[in-house]
């Protein structure tokens, strides 16, 4: 373990430490109450990545005088190979009140020492703040923070751009303010026999893996591999975070949905549906029952996660443009954050990073591309 003057320092009356695993409870908590606080900074999310994705997880806070939490991130550490080097990134955080100049100046620092000590080369962050929000803005790019460019709004680590649902009304209320051909379509599923497994058991995950191969096929994505998913069960599901939600006509699968939970606040994550049976309209049952269960677990908000920024493009012009209308037909609110920021630690090395990354990643989304495709 690091010595404890790298693991604390005490900026302006706060004082910044990486927690234990007794701890767990506290944070999650924070991040749970926090308004903008998301599944990717609870302690579990740490854990998935340390178990599926070769990253460290550190758990850093931030706290007043009197011991309480006012700020906090779950840090991911994954090393560079042969370099002695690694990188840091923070997934929708870090989780503080990005408005407070001072609070964003200090918690950053806490950052800085926690990451560099681990040979960290940079911190990357893509909080989740509007890019109407000029002062938190300002804010982070004082702090030291670069803006990294992604005009497709995909290209970056977590999407730019969403959709969230406020689950305030009632379930009559909310129906009644979707669009037209979105309620027809809910009807019609149920209609034609169209039934939605809420209560899924670890037993259909290979079933909802198969149909993500079948999509990932049709629409052009790639995919991870099955040990990924049973990760995401092992941690996220059984300890209440997340759900799988499966749609059948008969004993046919038709499709599948993944969803994060925590707090007041639930996601859309991974979607998957088959060729067979579209006429059917089964997933827009299923995103039906999917907000009813987020508003039954006390949920205000439910987020629709990814859609393109070029909002009233054509299909020819933007391939996303049919998940932006199906998303839309629920009526939810678009939201577009500032997407990525970099906090370089390392001029040299970060100075490399930038310029070698487009390149190595090229070369492992093609490899990866085509390992897909002779699997699928």
């Amino acid at each position: 373990m690091l010595t404890w003057w790298l693991l604390s320092v005490t900026i302006l009356c706060v004082r910044m430490r990486e927690i234990e695993e007794s701890e767990k409870d506290r944070f999650n908590r924070f991040i749970a109450e926090f308004p903008t606080g998301d599944l990717m900074q609870s302690y579990e999310w740490g854990e998935v990545k340390s178990q599926s994705g070769g990253w460290s997880p550190v758990r850093v806070v931030g706290e007043d005088e009197s011991g309480r939490i006012v700020a906090a991130a779950g840090m991911l550490i994954r090393r560079i190979p042969r370099t002695g080097r690694s990188v840091a990134y923070i997934p929708r955080g870090p989780v503080l009140d990005t408005t407070d100049a001072t609070a964003v100046m200090s918690f950053t620092e806490g950052l800085r020492r926690s990451a560099s000590a681990r040979g960290a080369i940079l911190v990357k962050i893509d909080p989740p703040v509007p890019v109407e929000d000029e002062t938190s803005r300002n804010n982070i790019e004082r702090a030291g923070f670069r803006p990294i460019s992604d005009p497709t709004g995909f290209g970056g680590t977590q999407p730019k751009c969403v959709m969230q649902l406020d689950l305030g009304p009632d379930l009559d209320e909310l129906i009644a303010g979707f669009k037209p051909k979105t309620r027809y379509n809910i009807r019609l599923a149920e209609k034609k026999g169209v039934y939605i497994k809420t209560e899924c058991a670890r037993e259909d995950l290979p079933v909802f893996y198969e149909l993500l191969r079948v999509t990932a096929k049709r629409d052009g994505f790639l995919v991870r591999g099955y040990s990924y998913y049973e990760t995401l069960w092992d941690v996220l599901v059984n300890s209440g975070c997340a759900r799988l939600f499966m749609s059948y006509y008969g004993e046919t699968p038709l499709g599948g949905a993944l969803a994060f939970i925590i707090g007041d606040r639930a996601w859309y994550v991974y979607g998957a549906s088959s060729n067979e049976h579209r006429n059917l309209m089964p997933n827009y049952l299923m995103q039906w029952e999917m907000i009813k269960w987020a508003r039954a677990a006390g949920c205000k908000w439910y987020d629709f996660r990814g859609v393109s920024p070029r909002r009233g493009a054509s299909e020819k012009e933007d391939h996303l443009q049919g998940l932006n209308r199906f998303k839309e037909g629920f009526s939810a609110r678009y939201v577009e954050y500032i997407g990525e920021y970099d906090l370089p630690l390392s001029p040299f090395w970060y100075w490399l990073w930038v310029r070698a990354k487009p390149a190595a990643m090229s070369i492992i989304k093609s490899r990866a591309r085509s390992k897909v495709q002779t699997e699928l």
